[in-house]
């Protein structure tokens, strides 16, 4: 139960491949970027990184999980206390989920390329998983 309902709060990275990694990896600085608070920021990516993001909470709060699956890359890993997992076993996981309310704290953004970057934040959530109630907050990062 635990894992369905870390898997499910997104408490992730997303990678979408060791390809996609290496070529990022060819274009970063030799100096990386710094973090910064999202808020002071504001750059058009920072704003649709964000937005996709909370789009893909959104889904989960409605309960479209199709739109949730259409809005997560083939490729994603999920990562959590417990290890990882492909897209289609957090499909699996959120079957059974019912978010009923979720928020994003200190979100920070780190820019990778000109069009992607990583976000980071505290989520707190509440819902219903598989039967049973939860309320958590957990540290997310998402490609």
């Amino acid at each position: 139960m635990k894992r369905a309902t870390a898997l499910t709060v997104m408490a992730l990275v997303v990678i979408s491949g060791v390809e996609l990694l290496g070529r990022l990896a060819a274009r970063t600085p030799a100096r990386p970027p710094q973090a910064h608070n999202f808020a002071a920021g504001d750059s058009a990516t920072e704003q649709q990184i964000i937005s996709s993001e909370r789009e893909g909470l959104d889904a989960l709060k409605s309960g479209d999980l199709q739109r949730f699956a259409d809005l997560t890359a083939d490729e994603a890993v999920f990562v959590d206390p417990h290890g990882s997992a492909s897209k289609a076993q957090v499909l699996e996981h959120v079957a059974g989920l019912t978010l009923k309310e979720y928020s994003m704290e200190d979100v920070k953004f780190l820019p990778i390329s000109p069009n992607t970057g990583l976000i980071s934040y505290k989520a707190s959530e509440t819902g219903v998983s598989h039967g049973k109630e939860f309320t958590v907050q957990v540290y997310v990062s998402s490609i």
